[in-house]
């Protein structure tokens, strides 16, 4: 049975000889470093068997105040195991174990006691902060090490984004991965375990993880379960202002979510039809998945709407034959930045990964008075779900339009190559590769020393302070004349044919 810290019994379950399986507790007490307020208190049939390491496991993920067993001897009770979790210590130790020799021993103030161990626990659990979510970030994989860490780095970034603190970053190696949990289940154990001592509210796996993964997973520990997908899908959710933007990122959302609607329990039972199959009704699961693809729908059909538009806008656009130039890059490469520098806007600006989400369109005048469109786009990142593509196909098509790219890159980052490779992935991808491009790096006002030469040939700048624009403005200058010669001489051959035909 499970008892809260008054004494009153809150569920009463009934197993078998082998195990008993704990009820879903989870609306019981939330809170960094905080237990559950619950006590599990069970009998055990065989003699000197002792609190087992499942026992003792499961106390720690689930947060009990306590785990206690009764050894029955001719159904009467006999000796009482009980443990507590215990807070960080320089053995690690994670729990202590005392034995009495019958019930009625057990002489604690039990209230009294679980208090004051759960404030010694908070009041020692390191690096605890005031961050709302604190996350354990986890990269399981069959690479390098070298790789393990640079996509640490990357996560640890995207959460700072969506105002996550991270607590800690683990790399595991595994050989090959576990359909069930991801990686071995004792490791995770392990790692899980960590989550009470170091306030953390949540697991990040850099891996994207399949339904029964986090269904598992979540399982095992009273903590949140996501992935890299939903990290990035959170972020977008909070970064997208405009209508366009709101109606992608909730489509993408719910594809991301509808496989994993998945039930529990005889509540979220499938639906089945004929003699003896006849079930209650339409289940809460399979009104869900209904409203799910109704609502997937409707987006579908705004967003179709939506594409319209931009269609429509794209051909004015075409026909005022003015160029058009779009700044991609990977993401906090500083696109923004640089938009509002040669353009004098004032788009959104932050120092954080997806800080703009939606499109941005300015003219940008030559000295000469000649224009053209710059166009900042959604910036690129390392294994971009397929949920955000497809969602932001209608924006992406925005690059389609582009007559050359201003390809920018962080000059600062460890990783330049990497990113670069990945931004030629994602336009090879589209069909956009062909299309000419600038490659500019930026940040130069962050860099102490000289950029190494091994890098491809390009402009250096500092979007920022304007360092280096006077010959990234000679660039377009220059660029603006070939495109405009090309789009003359598309005009009078289309006008050729037209006579011819």
């Amino acid at each position: 049975m499970l008892a809260d810290r008054k004494g009153v019994i809150r569920h009463v379950i009934i197993g078998d000889h082998h195990r008993i399986l704990i009820p879903d507790i989870s609306a019981y007490r939330r809170g960094r470093a905080r237990l559950k307020g619950l006590r599990c208190i069970h009998t055990h049939l065989q003699q000197n068997e002792g609190l087992s390491l499942e026992d003792l496991t499961d106390m720690a993920l689930l947060r009990l105040d306590s785990m206690l067993a009764i050894e029955m001897r001719d159904g009467i009770p006999g000796p009482v195991h009980m443990a507590y979790l215990l807070p960080p210590n320089p053995g690690n130790s994670q729990w202590h174990v005392e034995t009495y020799r019958y019930p009625h021993d057990i002489k604690i103030p039990f209230e009294r006691f679980i208090l004051d161990l759960e404030n010694q626990i908070e009041q020692r659990a390191t690096g605890v902060g005031r961050s709302e979510e604190r996350a354990i970030l986890i990269h399981a994989g069959t690479g390098r090490r070298s790789y393990g860490q640079r996509c640490l780095e990357e996560l640890a970034e995207l959460a700072s984004s969506a105002d996550i603190e991270v607590v800690d970053s683990i790399w595991q190696r595994v050989n090959r991965y576990n359909p069930a949990h991801l990686m071995g289940k004792g490791k995770l154990q392990e790692i899980l375990m960590k989550g009470l001592y170091l306030g953390a509210t949540m697991i990040i796996f850099d891996q994207d993880l399949s339904p029964v993964q986090v269904n598992n997973i979540a399982g095992m520990v009273d903590l949140k379960v996501i992935d890299r997908t939903q990290l990035i899908l959170d972020i977008f959710a909070q970064r997208a202002r405009t209508k366009g933007g709101k109606i992608q990122v909730e489509l993408a959302q719910l594809r991301y979510l509808l496989p994993r609607l998945v039930g529990r329990g005889i509540a979220m039972s499938r639906l089945t039809g004929g003699i003896g199959g006849r079930g209650p009704g339409e289940t809460k699961l399979e009104v869900d998945r209904r409203r799910v693809k109704q609502r997937i729908a409707s987006l579908e059909r705004d967003l179709k709407l939506l594409g319209k538009r931009r269609e429509e806008t794209r051909k004015r656009r075409r026909r005022r034959e003015i160029p058009q130039v779009s700044i991609i890059g990977y993401t906090n490469a500083g696109k923004s930045t640089l938009l509002n520098r040669l353009t004098g806007s004032h788009v959104m600006v932050e120092d954080r990964l997806f800080a703009t989400l939606d499109p941005t369109t300015r003219v940008f005048e030559t000295r000469e008075g000649k224009q053209m469109l710059l166009a900042d786009t959604v910036g690129f990142i390392r294994h971009m779900p397929k949920d955000i593509k497809l969602a932001f196909k209608a924006t992406l098509e925005e690059l389609r339009d582009a007559d050359r790219f201003i390809h920018l890159v962080d000059i600062t980052s460890p990783f330049i190559k990497e990113e670069i490779e990945t931004v030629e992935d994602i336009l090879e991808e589209m069909g956009l590769s062909s299309v000419p491009r600038i490659l500019v790096y930026n940040k130069m006002d962050l860099l102490d020393t000289v950029p190494p030469n091994t890098l491809p040939k390009g402009l250096y700048v500092s979007a920022k302070t304007g360092f280096g624009l006077d010959r990234l403005k000679a660039a377009l200058n220059a660029s603006l004349g070939r495109i405009c010669g090309m789009k003359t001489r598309a005009s009078s051959v289309g006008n050729s044919a037209k006579v011819f035909v």
